[in-house]
């Protein structure tokens, strides 16, 4: 083998060794790290690599957190990054509560980081207060005059209770239950007109940042408008109902009256088939009567007489009667 070909194949296999050397062992990172004053061995960051964490995420936020003036360790920072946390973000979070001298831990701000929330968010609104308005909520007073309020919550984070403490829906449901309770129990819907900070009072009265991540600085009412007439309405609609109610009422004396001058015309015409049965009984007892010799020729010719008589003059009566009527 030439020499030439000979150094060209030990300098490739020198480069292919130092690069293979490199991708495990970060010695930039490692040089980065101690310029910082960070003291961590290489030994450490080959374990990382090991450990399949990377040692860039690990390394770069502790160099943040000691130019910061922040005391942490590699255990705890590695540890967090094990269990799924944002190292980078806690450690910006530290930062910024140790500025605002806020006094905050490693390991409360891993749980909040942990727990779902934005740790870095939390220490941000704990320095600079946020502003949640409320839908429009809708009450009615006393006088049934509906009354629409849109109200402004400045919340401040509340860094102890952000395990496990309510988030912002639940303020503004509180909220939007104390305006419903302060308008609810107003006799006019102009005392809520002349003075809307009776309901901040009231509201900021009831302690409705308890259990919650936030605590409640101030509520200002941002805008009070009339509604409807509940109250009229209801009372129209109450109207209609009992009209309605007595209107059926009436219908069921109308069907029960109908029934009954149904069922009296039914006796009345039960009454007349018996009437005429009874007076086909006549003809038939005459007969029987004269056949047995109690009763004459000329008994019967008078019964005819006085029979033809009767229907004489209520004939005449039934033509007096249409006079009258005429007249």
């Amino acid at each position: 083998m030439e020499p030439g070909l000979y150094l060209v194949l030990v300098a490739a296999i020198v480069i292919i060794a130092l690069s293979v050397l490199l991708s495990i062992v970060p010695v930039m990172l490692w040089i980065s790290a101690l310029a910082s004053g960070v003291r961590i061995s290489i030994i450490t960051l080959i374990a990382m690599r090991l450990r399949r964490v990377t040692p860039s995420r690990i390394v770069n936020p502790m160099i943040k957190a000691t130019k910061a003036g922040i005391d942490l360790s590699v255990n705890q920072l590695e540890s967090h990054f094990l269990a799924g946390g944002n190292v980078d973000r806690v450690v910006n979070a530290l930062i910024a509560a140790h500025r605002a001298k806020i006094h905050l831990e490693f390991e409360r701000a891993a749980a909040i980081d942990l727990a779902g929330r934005d740790v870095l968010l939390a220490v941000q609104m704990s320095v600079n207060p946020r502003v949640i308005e409320t839908p429009n909520v809708s009450a009615v007073a006393k006088n049934g005059i509906e009354v629409k309020v849109i109200a402004r919550v400045t919340v401040r984070a509340n860094i102890d209770r952000l395990v496990g403490g309510a988030g912002e829906e639940t303020i503004i449901a509180r909220v939007g239950e104390g305006i419903v309770t302060t308008v609810g129990s107003s006799d006019s819907h102009k005392d809520v007109l002349e003075n809307p900070d009776l309901i901040s009072r009231t509201v900021l009265g009831k302690g409705l940042d308890a259990g919650t991540a936030f605590e409640i600085l101030s509520i200002d009412i941002a805008d009070v408008d009339v509604g409807k007439n509940i109250g009229a309405h209801l009372q129209t609609e109450q109207a209609e109902a009992d009209k309605r109610i007595a209107q059926a009422k009436a219908e069921e004396r109308r069907a029960m009256a109908v029934a009954a001058e149904q069922e009296m015309k039914a006796r009345v015409v039960e009454m007349r088939a018996k009437v005429v049965e009874s007076e086909s009984q006549v003809p038939l007892a005459m007969a029987e009567a004269l056949r047995n010799g109690k009763l004459g020729v000329m008994d019967y010719m008078n019964l005819k007489n006085i029979d033809a008589d009767t229907q004489m003059r209520s004939s005449l009566g039934k033509i007096n009667d249409g006079k009258s009527e005429k007249e």
